[in-house]
């Protein structure tokens, strides 16, 4: 009989951006998430979790993008365009 692994081992737990907004949102990680949302995080942060394209679907690791959701700060509703982007200090 093989072990069944615990739920901390094992390899990737790779899900699509639909299954991902909806597991975030489950779990209470996000409040609301949209697939969408989560493409353009992707496409446009390059702190989000590796992307790996399966077919035509993009996936990315659960385990990787739960830490990132839930470290990061929401700013809905403010105008990022009137504020100069954060410059990074040394």
């Amino acid at each position: 009989m093989v072990p069944v692994p615990e739920a901390d081992e094992g390899g990737p737990e790779m899900m699509s951006f639909r299954e991902l907004a909806r597991r975030l949102v489950a779990d209470g990680v996000v409040p609301r998430m949209s697939n969408q949302r989560i493409s353009q995080l992707a496409r446009e942060d390059p702190n989000f979790p590796a992307v790996v394209q399966i077919g035509r679907a993009h996936a990315v690791d659960y385990r990787a993008a739960r830490p990132y959701f839930a470290a990061r700060k929401s700013r809905q509703g403010q105008r990022t365009d009137l504020k100069p982007p954060p410059t990074a200090e040394a």
